[in-house]
């Protein structure tokens, strides 16, 4: 009823062996990842900056840009210029993208067991919840 397979699978590797083309360790593909969600939290931290320019964000983009740099083996993240676009979203949408941003990373520096980077992210996400809170306190 059924004709043998007379040739090889066409899911068979050409070349022969799956040692012959690269491949990366679990380790290498986080730090990928991990790279590439804080690059996009320094990204979102220079809007910030662009629009609010202060010490405390000054000091958390170098900080970024240093665990970036770190995880892409020294070569330094590219940085948006502080010149605010004239269609620059509220700072209320951008500290929310960081907060989610920074959230994606934390897990990810929590699965590599990244101390350093997840104390960052923990750190910004305070800062950008506490940036999105009203001020309580102020009228009591």
């Amino acid at each position: 009823m059924y004709e043998p397979i007379r040739s090889k699978s066409v899911h068979s590797t050409v070349a022969g062996s799956a040692s012959d083309f690269p491949h990366r360790s679990r380790e290498e593909e986080l730090d990928i990842q991990l790279a590439g969600h804080l690059a996009a939290l320094l990204a979102a931290t220079d809007e910030l900056r662009a629009l609010a320019p202060s010490e405390e964000l000054d000091t958390a983009a170098d900080r970024l840009a240093e665990q970036v740099a770190r995880l892409r083996g020294g070569h330094a993240p590219a940085r948006a210029p502080l010149a605010a676009a004239p269609s620059a979203p509220h700072p209320a949408v951008l500290h929310r993208r960081a907060h989610t941003l920074a959230s994606r990373a934390l897990v990810v520096a929590a699965s590599r067991a990244d101390t350093a980077v997840a104390i960052l992210t923990a750190e910004r996400m305070d800062a950008h919840d506490a940036a999105l809170e009203p001020r309580e306190l102020a009228s009591r």
